[in-house]
């Protein structure tokens, strides 16, 4: 929109526009300006200061106060260093002063189209990355938002999704997920755990059956194919099915059609299928267990879902919804954990992921009560797992002096749990407040580096883990690994 009220100059300025490809619609005052912004905001507004009926400064203040989605370009030929200021004060992308070249204006005006469309890619990118909840998911982890732009991108379509992922990470959430954003929402969502029927009832299950089928087959019954007719179909530990009938969902993918067990006649559904499992299903192709043609199939859109362990502080913010939850429905007060159980919590392995979180929080919240969750309240693995994780505090608190020149005492001088613990041990040298000997000051970067590097071996190599004794995230020390090499300083 060109904001001029010389018609000459807005004629010039509109076949300049014109000529670059570019929709103008001039105004000549400050209200139609106004009008127009409020109708429908252009990407860029040319705005000359000087106008009739009002200043041109009250059309850019409107637009700063209304945060309105567009790119003022400030047009005057009274120019002023106080001027200038103030437009940039209250958000003009730039300040042309007349008169100005063809080429000057095209220039002034792709950039502002430019920077306002990497502006609203960037808002779009961060409000993805703020999700911490995501449908049945907790969690704001970078691993995580990729698992949720996956999902947002795959709902709409009609693809079939193989999701895989270690036992407890939420495959079935994963794939109500992607149901409840599909444009089946309303019609059902139906799931089928292939590893928990037996293999000789699995096709009834599936495609149901016909009355006397088989030995107990005394009534016709719908499957979960008829049932999910409009819906989706879940089949969870896909690679738990016997080859047989692995043949016969192929047939039902291909043709959308099945028969009921003991049945003749042909049915036809509309479903959409989604697949789930534990196991690595090429492993399972390439050692004759899971039929290829078949894994080809349902294997098009791909989903991972990360191990709790890899999840970075995902597991506090989850630990913490369980805690209000099985709080309030077993009448107990607990509302937080303290510090030393979040530090056990970031540690720790989680081989069961989420739903051993969950088991974990269940025993707490049942065996116990108080305001907060404490160390001895811990079941097993958790309570072995904290007495382990002290000899590598004091490896770190060790780092932490050497890298932190005397200013501060370590980890196990602090007191709490791991400087008790610490301070108890026979044969354990505990460190002292002593004055250190006077060393070479060397640069941050360094000291960063060996405090980081230092942890990861502590750990293992294990990075997640070394991040969260760290208190800091994995993805940062991915970060800084990847800055010291692109530096030469690896």
């Amino acid at each position: 929109m060109l904001v001029e009220d010389t018609p000459s100059l807005a004629r010039v300025y509109t076949e300049y526009l014109k000529k670059a490809a570019f929709t103008v619609t001039a105004v000549e005052t400050g209200a139609a300006a106004l009008d127009a912004l409020r109708e429908a905001p252009p990407e860029v507004v040319l705005l000359d200061l000087q106008l009739p009926d009002i200043n041109g400064m009250e059309i850019l203040k409107y637009v700063s106060g209304q945060q309105i989605p567009t790119a003022v370009v400030i047009i005057t030929a009274h120019a002023s260093v106080n001027v200038a200021v103030e437009a940039m004060r209250y958000g003009a992308y730039d300040f042309v002063v007349k008169p100005f070249t063809a080429d000057r204006l095209m220039v002034t005006v792709r950039n502002a189209v430019e920077r306002l469309r990497l502006a609203q890619i960037v808002d779009t990118y961060a409000e993805e990355l703020a999700r911490s909840r995501f449908h049945g998911f907790i969690g704001s982890s970078l691993a995580m938002q990729g698992v949720y732009r996956i999902i947002d991108s795959a709902a709409s379509s009609r693809a079939t999704v193989f999701i895989t992922g270690e036992s407890g990470t939420g495959k079935e959430v994963c794939a109500e997920a992607i149901h409840r954003q599909s444009p089946r929402r309303d019609n059902p969502f139906v799931a089928i755990n292939c590893g928990a029927i037996p293999k000789e009832l699995m096709e009834s299950e599936i495609f149901g059956h016909v009355k006397g089928a088989f030995t107990g087959a005394v009534a016709d019954r719908e499957g979960a194919a008829a049932r999910a007719n409009g819906g989706t179909l879940f089949l969870d530990e896909i690679c738990e099915m016997e080859p047989g009938l692995q043949t016969k969902l192929l047939r039902f993918i291909q043709t959308g059609t099945f028969q009921k067990v003991g049945g003749t006649k042909l049915d036809k559904v509309d479903l959409r299928i989604l697949c789930a499992t534990n196991r690595d299903p090429l492993r399972e192709v390439e050692e004759g267990r899971f039929r290829e043609d078949l894994y080809y199939r349902l294997h098009v859109i791909p989903v991972h879902l990360p191990p709790l362990r890899e999840r970075e502080d995902d597991v506090l913010s989850i630990a913490h919804q369980f805690l209000l939850d099985y709080a309030a429905e077993e009448g107990k007060s607990f509302s937080r954990f303290h510090p030393d159980v979040e530090q056990v919590f970031r540690a720790y392995s989680w081989p069961g992921n989420v739903r051993q979180l969950q088991n974990v929080i269940r025993n707490v919240v049942v065996l116990h009560d108080g305001d907060q969750v404490m160390l001895s309240m811990l079941p097993s693995p958790l309570n072995q797992s904290a007495q382990s994780l002290y000899p590598q505090q004091r490896a770190l608190a060790a780092v932490a002096h050497g890298a932190g020149h005397g200013g501060g005492p370590g980890l196990a001088e602090q007191g709490g749990v791991f400087g008790q613990h610490a301070a108890g041990q026979r044969g354990v040298a505990v460190m002292t407040h002593a004055a250190p000997e006077p060393r070479q000051v060397r640069p941050l970067w360094q000291v960063e580096k060996e405090a980081i590097e230092e942890a990861i071996a502590a750990c293992d190599g294990n990075i997640p883990r070394a991040a969260a004794l760290l208190e800091i995230s994995a993805s940062t020390i991915y970060r800084k690994r990847m800055a010291w090499e692109a530096e030469g300083r690896a």
